[in-house]
Formats: C-alpha cells, sequence, structure tokens
C-alpha cells in the first residue's frame, strides 16, 4: 500500500465526513487507506464514523474514550498504518482533484525530502499561509521591532515551483519513508500546536528536508484564524505548554515579552 491518511477527529462530525470524502473523490490511481481517530468527540462523529467505516473499504476507525492530543492520536495512527508514506491530514479540510497523486508523485522524486507540505486554500479560493520560518528571537525582534515583516510569522511562498522551507502546516503533511525511520512519531508532550514545527525541525537535524509543493492543493477551512499570530499577547497564552517544550521556560518567556511588548510598540507608533 501506497499511503495511509490520518485524521484525527474531535467533535468536528461533519468537517471530518467531508474531509474523508473529498479524499474518496480526489481521483488519483493511489493504494491507500484511511484511518480516523477520533479523540472522545461528543456530538456524534464516533456513530456517524462507525458508519464510514462500513461504508468504504480500506477505512480504519480507532475510538479514544477522552481526548489524548493531537499528536499521540496521530501516533496512534502512525502505528496501525500499512502504507509506505504517511499523510496527516486535519479534519477541517477538503482534498481538490489529484492533490494527493501530485503530492506523493513530488515526494518518491524527490529523495532528500522528509516532509512535504501541500498549498493550502481559503474556503475562497485565496492562498493560505502553510509555511513556517522556526521561531527564534532574532525573528521576533526582526518581525515586530525592525519591521521586517514575514520573519516570524507564518508565510506562503510565492511562485509555482516547490521549494525548501523549515516548516510546513500540519493540516496537509506527508512523512517520507525515510522520515519515519529516522525521526519517527510526533513528540506527544504537545497536545496541541507546535507539534509540526518540531517535527519539522527533527526532520532538518536528520538530514532531511521538508519541501513546499504548491501543485498539490488543499483547502483548510478554520486554521487560518486557529494558528496566526495577529495577537502575540492572547495566541501566546493559549499556547503557552506547548511553547515551553519547544523552546524551553526561559526562552519562552523571553520570546513572549518581546512579542507582546513589540506588539504594543506597533499600536503606539501607528496611532503617531
Amino acid at each position: 500500500m501506497e499511503l495511509s491518511i490520518i485524521i484525527v477527529s474531535f467533535n468536528t462530525k461533519k468537517l471530518t465526513l467531508d474531509a474523508i470524502a473529498s479524499v474518496y473523490q480526489e481521483g488519483s490511481d493511489l493504494s491507500y487507506e484511511i484511518i480516523v481517530v477520533d479523540n472522545g468527540s461528543k456530538d456524534g462523529s464516533v456513530e456517524a464514523l462507525r458508519q464510514s467505516a462500513k461504508k468504504y473499504k480500506n477505512f480504519l476507525l480507532i475510538e479514544n474514550k477522552r481526548n489524548l492530543g493531537f499528536a499521540k492520536a496521530n501516533n496512534q495512527g502512525i502505528k496501525k498504518a500499512n502504507g509506505e508514506y504517511i499523510f496527516l491530514l486535519n479534519s477541517d479540510t477538503v482534498v481538490k482533484k489529484d492533490a494527493l497523486g501530485k503530492l506523493l508523485d513530488y515526494a518518491k522524486k524527490t529523495p532528500d525530502a522528509g516532509v512535504v507540505g501541500a498549498r493550502l486554500l481559503n474556503k475562497d479560493g485565496s492562498l493560505q499561509e502553510g509555511c513556517f520560518h522556526f521561531p527564534t528571537i532574532g525573528r521576533a525582534i526582526s518581525e515586530y521591532w525592525l519591521g521586517q515583516k514575514g520573519n516570524f510569522e507564518q508565510f506562503a511562498p510565492k511562485g509555482a515551483l516547490p521549494v525548501t522551507v523549515d516548516a510546513v502546516v500540519g493540516a496537509a503533511f506527508l512523512i517520507t519513508p525515510k522520515a519515519v525511520k529516522k525521526v519517527g512519531l510526533l513528540d506527544e508532550r504537545y497536545f496541541f500546536y507546535f507539534d509540526d514545527i518540531d517535527y519539522c525541525r527533527r526532520v532538518w537535524k536528520e538530514g532531511l528536508k521538508v519541501y513546499y509543493y504548491p501543485k498539490a492543493e488543499i483547502i483548510h477551512l478554520v486554521g487560518a484564524s486557529g494558528r496566526t499570530i495577529a495577537d502575540p499577547a492572547n495566541q501566546w497564552r493559549r499556547l503557552i505548554p506547548s511553547s515551553k517544550i519547544y523552546h524551553g521556560t526561559l526562552k519562552h518567556y523571553l520570546l513572549t515579552f518581546i512579542l507582546w511588548l513589540g506588539q504594543k510598540w506597533e499600536k503606539i507608533f501607528k496611532k503617531n
């Protein structure tokens, strides 16, 4: 089997069902399976997914009694996967025609690839920021104090050619066999957020690369508002547990202070 598609579900019944349907309607001639890991949903998702398991071939449902977090749930799916390649797909996505085939074909032709990310689109078809720079103190200062926009926040590469990037958003995240072997599973200390950046950082450390492949397009319905650091003070309060793991406690607080102060400075500067 070429590909295992893993979707984590948590109280997103309709979105999850739509994402699953879009995979089966995608059209590429691939051998694949879908593994859905439900994290203790209370909105009828489990019952609906049980019906999907009867309806579709190569469909596995893993039911958790409680929310184990995004990384751990994905790892449950990876451990059950039969595919050579692993594709982590958010439940709030719609896979466009031939996207999976294009993504997989590029990964197979790129021997140094560890992770390949798709081009993410908003519901209206506009480009969504699907890549990260590794979040460092230097980049935070250049973004919020020196006015060098695009150095810290998410971004979307221009053009139609594949490029290497520090990290790609985990909403559409293809992991190659080499990365599975060298890097392994996601770090389960990350309940939510930073798991994708952390995995990409480990990919680079193992001598592999992270690619953004814009010819494979996937609509990401919710993620734009959830991942944008438009208000660092409020956003980073929600990210504190994962940020402390990724950066370390001291660096986390220093970075949070820089972002908060930079945001205040921007507001004062704009007023004047």
